[in-house]
């Protein structure tokens, strides 16, 4: 879909989220739905939440977006980054939920599963808090391309299109970018 006759690649997603922040613009908001949620439920599947849930949690995120959008500040964080906490933070809360919603009873199991000691390998949140940190070592330039590959799952030829820059460029920046990131996370089993 395109705003204003621009394709949606050249769009700024930070100033549809102020036109929905200050104005409450529907084809501001129609525009990030359009992009944003098939993006996050993809990123919900890939983290393991079954299809029905993520569509659920995709539809909550984009509410979410319309009821906060005058909390977004992009000196803190792009658009895209601010939807995907988002969308990741109803997941963990759901998660939460339905966790504490577990009765226990006398059916569970006498036997516990020692085989895969805590602390043989690191947990969820301490992989993620690596993989942060290691992200914020990176120069601003491949930052941009892992975020737009990785977390908006553009194609390569979509990012050169939308930083302007070429397609080599991108593929240089990305695989440059990931084997920094390997030797700054290291090994995270």
């Amino acid at each position: 879909m395109a705003m204003d006759g621009k394709p949606l690649v050249e769009l700024d997603f930070s100033q549809m989220i102020a036109a929905v922040a200050r104005h409450r613009d529907r084809a501001a908001f129609a525009a990030l739905f359009e992009h944003f949620a098939p993006r996050i439920k993809a990123y919900l599947l890939r983290a393991g939440t079954d299809g029905t849930l993520a569509d659920e949690l995709a539809q909550e995120a984009m509410l979410a977006i319309w009821r906060k959008a005058d909390s977004f500040d992009p000196a803190r964080a792009t658009a895209a980054t601010w939807i995907f906490a988002i969308a990741r933070n109803l997941r963990i809360d759901r998660f939460r939920k339905e966790w504490r919603d577990v009765s226990v009873g006398d059916d569970m199991p006498e036997i516990v599963d020692e085989t895969a000691a805590p602390d043989d390998s690191l947990s969820d949140a301490e992989r993620g808090a690596r993989v942060r940190e290691a992200l914020r070592q990176l120069p601003p330039e491949q930052i941009k391309v892992i975020e737009l590959s990785f977390f908006e799952e553009q194609p390569h030829a979509e990012i050169a299109q939308t930083l302007g820059i070429p397609l080599g460029t991108v593929k240089s920046r990305i695989r440059i970018a990931m084997a920094k990131l390997r030797d700054l996370v290291g090994d995270l089993s």
